[in-house]
């Protein structure tokens, strides 16, 4: 069976490619080549081979050149967009700073005016008390002259009734009528003081009612500038409390509970606003209760700026920078697999200044696996924000920071790619998106 088929390939091929030869002639001599059918089979296979093999190999290279074009043009076109996307953040980055610092502008003069307003209003109180004093003082008076003028028109009353009983009971002779037009003279003269001091007490009367009403007038005027301006306080600090209440909302924080814990760690200038006092026993007026309700709504808005300053708030970096990554789940840049991210990153110069987002205190300043340099700051509240791959510290472990303060140089220290800052907040040890603290202030501050 082999044989048969050994034969009939040998017969198939002796008959497609007959046995040939070459001749090579010289000047003396003739010689040739032989080629069998299988040297021509060979030769033929081999050479259909080589072809097919250039042939697949440069259509594999023509479509891979293909392919790496469309995807080097499909990468330059979304790293443009990236970075008209970038860009395009960055101006509206801009332009909510500038609103951001017209509104803490606006924010300044309403403090000021509310300021200037509880001056006022305070003098306006000492001014109404001192009102109200001088109305008892004439009323008292008042009341003094209405009786001295009831007691000398009695005395004049008595003094007519001895006259006339005096001219009645009167003698004829001439030492008698002496002694009667001396009493007469006398009680003319008693009349007449008694008739002037009457009129000068009615004018007195006719000017401390005068006065009287000018005064209560003065008082209507004085309580209604002062209703004006409780209402001007009560809107102005409505329009203060109620960014600031939605700020918190926004960052996830409880206002109420922050407050309270505010209030019993109080350590601020000046300590907090004390209520106008009232007497015992005296019924509180309605524009203490107004003012003290106010006061409170003050002291309010004070704890609510000594919170500001105590949670991250700030963005960490100032000036020109991007956002190179986001919180949340991202692609490894170092081996593609898919992996949480922690935190936002900020891509500036190198050496740009990092500035704390909160008060607090430095617990970690030192090199940390894969965070590089890294300092670590604990805030109040439960909260804790990490600023990573520095190029230097410029706080050491223990310091006590304010809000802006510049604690260190961006780098790229640590497991990084390039220059930039990788910034966390963490609650309770939690990560939190730290755009959630820095998007909610951006409304208000």
């Amino acid at each position: 069976m082999r044989h048969k088929l050994t034969h009939f390939l040998r017969t198939r091929i002796e008959r497609v490619f007959p046995e040939q030869r070459v001749f090579l002639r010289s000047d003396t001599d003739t010689r040739f080549i032989r080629l069998t059918p299988t040297t021509q089979a060979i030769a033929v296979g081999g050479s259909a081979m080589v072809l097919g093999w250039t042939i697949l190999a440069s259509a594999i290279l023509l479509m891979s050149g293909l392919g790496a074009g469309n995807l080097r043009d499909q990468a330059q076109r979304e790293q443009m967009l990236y970075e008209d996307r970038l860009n395009a953040l960055s101006v509206e980055r801009d332009a909510r700073a500038a609103d951001a610092s017209a509104a803490h502008d606006r924010f300044t003069l309403a403090l000021a005016e509310i300021s200037e307003m509880q001056t006022r209003l305070l003098e306006s109180e000492e001014r109404r008390k001192e009102l109200e004093t001088g109305i008892a003082t004439l009323r008292a008076t008042l009341r003094t002259a209405m009786a001295e003028r009831d007691v000398q028109a009695g005395e004049a009353e008595r003094l007519a009734a001895t006259l006339a009983e005096t001219a009645d009971t009167a003698a004829p002779d001439m030492r008698r009528m002496a002694e009667l037009e001396e009493t007469v003279d006398f009680l003319n003269t008693a009349l007449s003081g008694t008739a002037e001091t009457r009129d000068e007490i009615v004018a007195s009367t006719a000017e401390a009612r005068q006065m009287l009403d000018d005064m209560e007038f003065e008082r209507e005027l004085i309580e209604e500038r002062n209703d004006r301006i409780f209402r001007q306080l009560e809107e102005a600090v409505s329009m203060s409390l109620a960014p600031l209440d939605e700020m918190f909302q926004s960052a996830g924080l409880p206002a109420d509970q922050i407050i309270e814990t505010v209030r019993r760690g109080y350590s601020g200038q000046g300590g907090p606003l004390t209520p106008l006092s009232v007497p015992e026993g005296d019924p509180a007026a309605p524009e203490t209760l107004r003012a003290n309700q106010i006061l409170e709504r003050l002291d309010e808005l004070n704890l609510y700026r000594i919170a500001v300053q105590k949670a991250p708030f700030a963005e960490p970096v100032k000036g020109t920078f991007r956002f190179t990554s986001g919180f949340g789940p991202r692609r490894d840049p170092f081996n593609g697999s898919r992996r949480q991210h922690n935190g936002v990153d900020f891509a500036a110069a190198h050496g740009a200044p990092i500035y704390a987002t909160a008060d607090g205190v430095v617990t970690k300043a030192g090199w940390a696996s894969g965070y590089g340099r890294i300092i670590k700051i604990r805030h109040d509240f439960g909260i804790e924000t990490y600023y990573a791959h520095l190029a230097r510290f410029r706080v050491e472990v223990g310091d006590r920071v304010s809000r802006g303060d510049r604690i260190g140089d961006m780098g790229n220290s640590g497991r990084s790619t390039g220059t930039h800052l990788h910034y966390e907040v963490r609650v309770g040890g939690k990560p939190i998106n730290p755009m959630k603290y820095i998007k909610a202030a951006r409304d208000v501050f």
